[in-house]
């Protein structure tokens, strides 16, 4: 395998549009068989967060193979928490805009709204562990940065080859509670890093550890094996909602987190992209891979902002959001929209594309202080 996986890089624009896919449900609530496709496309695109964790894990083992896993993980959360602080600095202010609105209609205080709004966003726990405190789709930064963090300690300890049995029991624990058996009552939320992160995390990192390697004899069967489970997906996630669960695709789109087949999908196909390292090494897709952890950090306020806008702009007596065109434009517009953001700031010297993401002056702020200043 050479040293650049193009398959993988590909994959990470791929899934950061799925994650869009899953915050912005295209088609649900035009009627049963958009709810029906909307169903669809959601359980698919579920495997596109334990894919960013299993390329995490995947690239930690092989950086450390032969190097201070400490050493890395101290690296990787200098990215990270630039990365978490940026996706807060860059959401804060339009949702705290969207809070001012809506008690403006309300008849409520915006001044007080917008009070609450920053003091529910600084409980520590919100903030610093599940990072929902400003906007609840940044909890996969803070879930990867615990994920390496307890990766890197088993691996520290000399015993990496224990994080994957520890990870798989956390799991197997979280599927017992209500997000998906409901045999177990778990008091807290179990999408974080210790119970969900962790697992794919510490599977990309055994992947790695066990030098595993792709072949052309091996990806066909990979690829069936892909397919397999993601049709094995769709039908247990149809089977929990719709067959045993009392939800009805006629009202509203039934989409957990995870379930036992996400797994299967997400795994199966990592190992299939890592089978064919060249696959997209044509397009443009491996090299867009680089804006995809941009896109899915800014694409929350875009979201929000472009949500607000289709509620309250009318089209024929109804909101825009309900109309087909904006079912279909949505997820393009926040998609883009995102990327759009992401470049702007990046061109501004803002952050830095595939570098630091802590947020600094813009460029030209920078250098008209400087110029004051000589």
């Amino acid at each position: 395998m050479g040293s650049r996986i193009h398959s993988v890089d590909a994959m990470r624009i791929v899934a950061v549009a799925l994650v869009v896919i899953i915050h912005t449900n295209p088609f649900e609530g035009v009627g049963a068989t958009g709810n029906a496709v909307n169903f669809v496309l959601e359980t698919v695109a579920r495997v596109a967060v334990p894919f960013f964790f299993l390329a995490s894990g995947y690239f930690f083992g092989l950086k450390t193979r032969d190097a201070d896993p400490i050493a890395y993980f101290r690296a990787r959360a200098r990215s990270l928490t630039g990365l978490y602080v940026f996706g807060i600095v860059v959401a804060l202010p339009p949702f705290l805009a969207g809070t001012a609105v809506e008690a403006s209609v309300a008849g409520e205080s915006p001044a007080r709204s917008v009070g609450w709004r920053i003091v529910e966003s600084l409980s520590p726990v919100d903030l610093l562990y599940y990072g929902t405190s400003v906007s609840e789709i940044l909890w996969y930064v803070p879930a990867l940065f615990v994920a390496l963090a307890l990766v890197a300690g088993f691996a520290a300890a000399g015993r990496p080859e224990l994080a994957l049995p520890v990870a798989v029991g956390f799991h197997v624990l979280a599927l017992l509670g209500p997000e998906y058996a409901g045999i177990v009552d778990l008091p807290f939320d179990v999408r974080d890093g210790l119970f969900f992160g962790f697992f794919y995390v510490s599977a990309g990192h055994a992947i790695a550890a066990r030098g595993w390697r792709g072949g052309s004899g091996r990806s066909g069967a990979l690829l069936a094996a892909t397919v397999a489970f993601g049709l094995f997906h769709v039908a247990e996630r149809y089977a929990m909602g719709y067959v045993l669960g009392d939800a009805s695709i006629a009202t509203g789109v039934y989409a957990p987190s995870f379930t036992v087949g996400t797994a299967g999908f997400a795994v199966s196909l990592f190992l299939f992209l890592l089978s064919r390292p060249g696959l997209g090494a044509s397009t443009p897709l491996p090299a867009w891979g680089s804006y995809a952890v941009g896109v899915y950090v800014v694409h929350p306020p875009v979201l929000a902002v472009l949500g607000q806008l289709a509620d309250r702009i009318p089209v024929g007596g109804s909101p825009l959001a309900e109309t087909v065109g904006w079912h279909l434009a949505f997820t393009p517009a926040t998609f883009l929209g995102a990327l759009g953001v992401y470049l702007a700031v990046h061109r501004l010297g803002v952050i830095e594309v595939g570098g630091s993401h802590f947020p600094r002056l813009p460029r030209r702020s920078r250098l008209s202080g400087r110029s004051r200043s000589e």
